[in-house]
């Protein structure tokens, strides 16, 4: 049996107005989308390219279910979250070529 990757990831903008949650199979090209624009909609239009937060699962149907469920979540929870395991709100570089 092949196990697969799926990422619940948060991003921010760099002044933290603004947060996106979103799901996807790979976080590393997902993230340089976002970053180069590739993507319409609320984090293009925000620049919401800061990564704060991921959690990594091998079952598709949890990480969807983690990702609705944090957008269920207020601000106030959200923010306890990344606070949690980051601290200082720092991004989260996964690859050289990161900004």
């Amino acid at each position: 049996m092949r196990n697969y990757n799926y990422y619940v990831y948060i991003l921010t903008s760099y002044n933290g107005r603004a947060m996106y949650i979103g799901f996807t199979n790979n976080l590393e090209r997902r993230i340089q989308e976002h970053k180069s624009g590739l993507i319409d909609g609320f984090t293009k239009k925000y620049q919401v390219h800061k990564l704060v937060y991921y959690e990594y699962y091998e079952d598709a149907n949890a990480a969807i279910a983690r990702e609705k469920e944090l957008k269920g979540w207020k601000r106030e929870r959200k923010n306890a979250l990344v606070q949690a395991t980051n601290p200082e709100w720092k991004e989260i570089l996964l690859f050289d070529d990161c900004v």
